[in-house]
């Protein structure tokens, strides 16, 4: 049994901690931080209520570290799990470093001034991990996360290479709000605008956003649009699959979402230079995210389920030739609230936070230094996935995707 301290008071935390207190033969302590204490307190006391275990919580600025290695030092938890904003990866991760605790996250580092999220800040900080004997795992969500262990399980028992992977995140659920984001508004929005990259012939291929849109028929939800976009995952699936010809990542959105953003886009709001407006200095994005419904509360008015899954093609490992596999999980937006008081979007990536937190405390997953879920064995995760609320399927298809 470990302590272990969050760190973030969102909906993906929410999922996450109640998670952790369903399983006390792996998570004996659970500690919770974030810059606003009244919303830990609001998810420890649902835990108590629904779990009966006590979560202790603390106000903290992710960005301060001397403050952050003091907290943790107190502590003294066996992992953090990073579940703030990825503007805090790297502070978190030098609490970490300084302190000599294990950390996860579930998100790559993103600046602040940049729309632009990569891995190479976090990789670079792999010998420095490595030095301190501890462990840092980048990405433990859905996607990223999920969509690369779904990978390499393929990889491992269907596959003897992918050459050609598509990622399709479908969320066929319906929170009655005009315009909502399912998860921070900032991080949605930004990477919904970003330019499309996608990967092809050992190289990133970058295209204007939300221009490439395909239409496709998803189980349990139906047929959905949905537009290329670039998604963290398919850096470090590139990297850890070398034979890999082309990855794609595709999302869905409705026409009211679309036309909602390209509003929003053409009048500024989406903007994150700072102006200035009465004197003081504001960011637009950040004045839009204060103004839109909180992810958080759209769980009791959300109905229908998300479903999100890889397509791999490549040789198959009995020798029959190239074959196509499908593998992905469908979540029920009203069962997670049941459960967790929190949406599918949350609970899809709250739900793998806490097993890749498991595997690292139960040493089912182990190293020094920097690592990605494609490194790691899958089958131990992928058990957990069925036991804890996100089960899986597979089919194999008829041929390759035609989009």
């Amino acid at each position: 049994m470990s302590k272990v301290l969050v760190i973030g008071a969102g909906g993906v935390s929410s999922v996450c901690v109640h998670k952790m207190a369903f399983n006390p033969d792996i998570f004996s302590e659970i500690h919770l931080a974030s810059r606003t204490l009244a919303k830990c307190d609001a998810i420890a006391e649902s835990v108590k209520a629904r779990c009966g275990v006590d979560v202790a919580t603390y106000a903290i600025d992710a960005e301060d570290v001397p403050a952050l290695s003091a907290l943790i030092e107190r502590i003294g938890p066996k992992l953090v799990v990073n579940l703030a904003l990825p503007y805090q990866d790297l502070t978190i991760m030098e609490a970490c470093l300084n302190t000599g605790v294990p950390y996860l996250d579930t998100a790559n580092y993103e600046p602040k001034d940049v729309a632009k999220f990569e891995y190479s800040w976090q990789w670079n900080l792999h010998d420095r991990f490595k030095e301190r004997g501890i462990m840092a795992l980048l990405g433990s969500g859905f996607d990223p996360g999920v969509t690369s262990v779904f990978a390499m399980w393929l990889k491992k028992h269907k596959l003897k290479t992918i050459r050609s992977l598509d990622i399709l995140d479908c969320n066929g659920g319906d929170h009655g709000q005009a315009f909502a984001t399912n998860f921070n508004p900032e991080i949605n929005i930004r990477e919904v605008t970003a330019n499309a990259r996608h990967w092809e012939n050992g190289q990133f291929v970058e295209t204007p956003p939300l221009s490439k849109k395909v239409a496709f028929d998803f189980d349990a939800v139906g047929p959905k649009n949905m537009y290329m976009m670039y998604h963290e995952e398919l850096e470090s699936l590139a990297k850890f699959i070398p034979e890999l010809e082309r990855g794609r990542f595709w999302m869905t959105f409705g026409d009211a979402y679309i036309n909602h953003l390209t509003v929003l886009k053409n009048v500024g709001m989406i903007g994150i230079e700072p102006i200035e407006y009465q004197g003081q200095q504001i960011v637009p994005l950040q004045f839009l995210a204060a103004v839109l419904p909180k992810p958080e509360t759209l769980g009791p008015t959300t109905k229908g389920k998300t479903n999100i899954g890889d397509i791999a093609t490549g040789e198959a490992l009995d020798g029959s030739g190239d074959k196509t596999f499908y593998i992905y999980q469908i979540c029920d937006h009203e069962e997670a609230y049941a459960e967790t008081g929190n949406q599918a979007i949350s609970y899809t990536t709250g739900v793998p936070a806490m097993i890749g937190a498991a595997m690292m405390l139960t040493g089912a997953w182990t190293g020094e230094g920097v690592f990605n879920m494609e490194q790691m064995d899958p089958d131990p995760f992928m058990d957990m996935l069925n036991k804890h609320g996100l089960p899986w399927q597979v089919k194999e298809l008829s041929g390759p995707v035609d989009f």
